[in-house]
């Protein structure tokens, strides 16, 4: 079954480091954080910094994305561009404007 991509959407809110918008792409399950829009701007030099500033903005997110400890939760998978920030720098990973977050959950299953 092939996956089919979402319309392009301009993001709501936010600018980055340059003044140009970092977009973030919001899953399904997150979206009623963010009043059902799928793509909202983020600012920020560092993901970190981005996920603070969509939490000020939409409440509950920065939890159902970290951990207590502030790390990652295992079961949330966050790319920049493509690449998996777990590969990166995590958290710390720099933000340019122009670049593209993308909050996937994990999707476990198998027979």
């Amino acid at each position: 079954m092939a996956m089919q991509r979402e319309p392009e959407q301009e993001p709501t809110g936010g600018t980055g480091s340059a003044g140009l918008t970092i977009t973030v792409r919001i899953p399904m399950p997150l979206r009623k954080l963010t009043g059902e829009e799928s793509v909202v701007a983020g600012e920020g030099s560092t993901l970190a910094e981005c996920i603070d500033g969509l939490e000020a903005r939409y409440p509950g997110l920065k939890e159902r994305l970290c951990d207590e400890t502030g790390d990652l939760r295992r079961f949330v998978n966050v790319y920049v561009n493509g690449e998996d920030v777990r590969f990166l720098d995590g958290l710390s990973t720099p933000l340019t404007g122009g670049d593209e977050v993308s909050i996937v959950p994990a999707v476990a299953g198998g027979s």
